[in-house]
């Protein structure tokens, strides 16, 4: 947790270095609700939605004049935060923007912040889930392993699928519960595919979720030297900042090993930092900190009130550990990405696309343009109002364990390009093959193999028939507190009163 903590610090150094009394913005003065009426939590995420959420113009139960400072308004505001007393279904049925698909929150946020940060109970398989065609009964596949988790010790890896958790039939009914729920181990009830056709086998997996377990999102780098051109490999499944050094590592053996191609494969990346798909586009383009990665935009009343300068981002030179960024400086750069790579996937290919030759092979992107900001009931936080600040903790509502990630912008690439919500349609379509999924890293892996034969330009004849598409409904991604989220963790450049 080092740099997650480091990295906050900064942020929270910045505010208060920047805090004047006559300049700046603030949450303006809200009617309080009665104290017993049992609605802290519904009243901090109301608060927190005002002030920062995206499309708080567009909620008319956000609305900064809904409820007058007066006592009919306290007794109205009151009344509306008792409303729904659910926090969860009050923040999504009220607060929520109808198109927003993605702001979030969490009834624990300690076990939310962890998840930032690569820690998360899991038994280490990541999968994604398929629906039988012209059936309501589901598989698994198995993605990849975690290495270091119980999965890691069973046998079971990529490519191998499931029909069925102790001993019942999944379907789109049953799913949630026996994967995604509260019980710590269950066991899968395997399948193999014969004639296209996927069958129950018979066999058995057990698995346990371990508490604490760390997952490194640099899962893979290799170097190719095919024909005499070197061609770098990364499997990146993250952008957890805590593991920026270990990126920066990986690029700096791309170096040292002379690597002139880079396949970037992302195709499991649901996303996560943005300062960490900055410092990767600085891996990949350059260090030139004059150019713009990218350029912020926020609802409209802290729109109004930053210079462009307060909205803008280059690319770095250094990690935020203060090490010399290793960069290939290429000019082109080939993305392997599905409906599974989201958020900062999707800003990385955005982001390099007005400076270099981005070949995007797969499928197309999820379609997640907006960054949030984890907050909790702390409207005093150093780091902004509501900001979660690890170091104020013991600040936080104790009667409220709640947080909220909610959508407070949108990022903008250097030539104002900003539009993908229906994702990112690649240059190469290809899904991945659940009778041939082939091993990450292998060059004859399906996807790899149609990248390295861009790069070569070779004209052998590879099959790239596809016999089962992945046709992903969800993915166990998708059930962590993190999901498809981009978090905005550089420090904000605002004052605040």
């Amino acid at each position: 947790m080092k740099k997650y903590f480091a990295l906050f610090l900064a942020i929270g150094f910045l505010l208060t270095s920047c805090k004047k009394d006559d300049d700046g913005l603030n949450p303006g003065t809200k009617v309080d609700p009665d104290p017993n009426a049992n609605v802290d939590v519904q009243d901090f995420m109301w608060s927190a939605m005002n002030f920062w959420y995206f499309w708080q113009a567009d909620v008319p139960n956000l609305s900064d004049d809904k409820f007058p400072n007066t006592a009919e308004g306290s007794k109205a505001y009151t009344e509306f935060l008792a409303s729904e007393a659910d926090p969860g279904k009050f923040f999504d049925d009220h607060l929520k923007f109808g198109e927003d698909r993605f702001s979030t929150y969490s009834d624990d946020f300690k076990e939310f912040t962890q998840s930032l940060a690569g820690i998360s109970k899991s038994n280490g398989m990541e999968f994604g889930v398929v629906r039988f065609s012209d059936s309501d009964d589901l598989f698994g596949y198995v993605r990849y392993i975690v290495p270091g988790s119980d999965a890691a010790t069973k046998d079971i890896g990529r490519g191998d699928l499931f029909t069925g958790v102790n001993g019942q039939t999944l379907n789109t009914s049953n799913y949630i519960a026996l994967l995604f729920g509260e019980n710590d181990s269950y066991t899968l009830n395997m399948a193999t595919i014969s004639d296209n056709v996927i069958s129950p086998n018979g066999e058995e997996v057990a698995l346990t979720k371990m508490p604490n377990l760390v997952e490194n999102p640099v899962f893979l780098d290799k170097i190719f030297e095919i024909g005499g051109q070197k061609i770098g490999y990364l499997v990146y499944n993250g952008f957890t900042n805590e593991f920026d050094e270990d990126l920066n590592a990986a690029f700096g053996r791309f170096v040292a090993g002379g690597v002139t191609d880079l396949v970037l494969d992302l195709r499991y990346n649901p996303g996560g930092s943005v300062n960490s798909a900055r410092l990767l586009s600085s891996m990949i383009h350059g260090t030139n900190t004059n150019n713009l990665f990218l350029k912020q935009r926020w609802n409209s009343k802290i729109q109004t009130q930053l210079t462009d300068e307060q909205l803008v981002d280059y690319f770095a030179d250094k990690t935020g550990d203060g090490t010399a960024i290793n960069t290939l400086n290429l000019t082109k750069v080939y993305v392997l990405a599905t409906g599974s790579s989201a958020s900062a996937s999707e800003l990385v290919i955005n982001g390099l696309a007005p400076y270099i030759d981005v070949v995007q092979i797969g499928e197309t992107t999820r379609g997640k343009n907006e960054f949030s900001i984890t907050m909790v009931d702390d409207p005093q936080s150093n780091f902004g109002p509501w900001i979660y600040n690890p170091e104020r903790e013991s600040n936080i509502n104790p009667d409220n364990k709640w947080a909220i990630q909610p959508l407070v912008g949108r990022n903008e690439n250097a030539d104002g390009f900003f539009d993908y919500t229906s994702g990112l349609a690649p240059d190469i379509e290809l899904q991945e093959d659940l009778a041939n999924l082939g091993v990450l890293g292998d060059q004859n892996e399906p996807l790899l193999a149609r990248a390295i034969q861009e790069i070569t330009g070779s004209t052998a004849k590879i099959d790239f028939s596809v016999g089962i598409p992945a046709e992903v409904m969800t993915s166990s991604k998708m059930f962590t507190p993190l999901k498809d989220n981009m978090i905005l963790d550089k420090p904000l450049n605002f004052n605040f009163k």
